[in-house]
């Protein structure tokens, strides 16, 4: 973060405003818990969560936009331990499954429990710096991390995606244990399934949409089982295939009040509870023609997030 200049301007005269780490950790800590959604897109569940024969305390847990558990671990400054701390607490959510998604289900309801995602859980630190062997660790780790750095600039907060590594999602996609008891229970079909299923044309749609998408800096893919997700810190967008319609549904985290919708093209999905991104717009691509025009509103929404 140490390129990053602010300035007042006032009068039409800049002065730099020097950016500084928070005094206390927990000043930190309690920010971001407090904002934790609209900060991270993730909902907050516990602080300092024991850990028991594990040894300590988890800063934050937390259910991301896509139904991944997810632990937070903060430093006010620069601190190469953060990235192990939270790797140490990866051994407890993998053994505790039952345990998380009681708390899901008593901070956000039996529909969130029943959907939680366990085959790539998330890892996320956030601290004033990262060292470049920081950023060179992770890819090696081979789990889902990102690396967030912050600073503050008088009464702004400012964070910024530093790296983010998809790691390895486990072969069966994991759902709460509730569910996963369900005897005789069809496993849904898969959003890559959906998308293999396809006619050659809409498959190549999809690939001129993932391209467009992936030409944003910092942009990250993650397929998910019901639709792919397109990141920064937060869902910029969310990808849904429907073969038997032939058309792509793409949902963007815009308000739709500032858009103008046009019938059978884009909708205000507020309240709808769909898939993907939930409180946006939703665009419905079925040719290249489509897909020119969310050109623009697919670029409001990644410049959002």
């Amino acid at each position: 973060m140490s390129n990053l200049k602010v300035f007042r301007v006032r009068g039409g005269q800049a002065t730099e405003i020097a950016g500084s780490s928070m005094a206390l950790e927990r000043q930190l800590q309690t920010l971001v818990e407090d904002n934790m959604e609209a900060m991270l897109g993730i909902r907050f569940l516990a602080s300092e969560y024991a850990t028991g024969r594990h040894r300590g305390r988890i800063d934050s847990l937390g259910l991301d936009e896509n139904g991944t558990p997810v632990i937070v671990e903060y430093k006010r400054s620069r601190d190469q331990n953060v990235t192990n701390q939270a790797l140490s607490y990866l051994s407890w959510l993998h053994d505790h499954h039952h345990e998380f998604a009681s708390l899901v289900k008593e901070k956000l309801g039996t529909e969130a429990a029943e959907m939680i995602d366990w085959s790539n859980p998330r890892l996320v630190c956030v601290a004033g710096d990262f060292t470049h062997h920081d950023t060179v660790a992770i890819e090696m780790i081979g789990r889902r991390i990102d690396l967030v750095s912050y600073r503050v600039f008088d009464d702004v907060l400012t964070l910024q995606l530093v790296a983010s590594v998809a790691g390895s999602a486990s072969p069966a996609r994991g759902k709460s244990p509730t569910t996963a008891r369900v005897a005789g229970a069809a496993s849904p079909k898969s959003v890559q399934q959906y998308l293999d299923e396809s006619p050659q044309a809409l498959q190549d749609l999809y690939a001129d949409l993932d391209d467009i998408l992936l030409s944003h800096e910092d942009v990250q893919k993650e397929t998910q089982l019901h639709y792919i997700a397109y990141r920064r810190i937060k869902n910029v967008a969310t990808v849904r295939v429907q073969p038997r319609n032939r058309m792509l549904v793409v949902n963007l985290k815009l308000d739709p009040d500032a858009v103008e919708l046009e019938e059978g093209f884009s909708r205000d999905v507020r309240g709808l509870g769909c898939l993907g991104i939930k409180d946006g717009v939703e665009v419905r691509i079925r040719s290249r023609e489509d897909l020119a025009r969310a050109g623009d509103l697919i670029r409001q929404s990644v410049e959002a997030g």
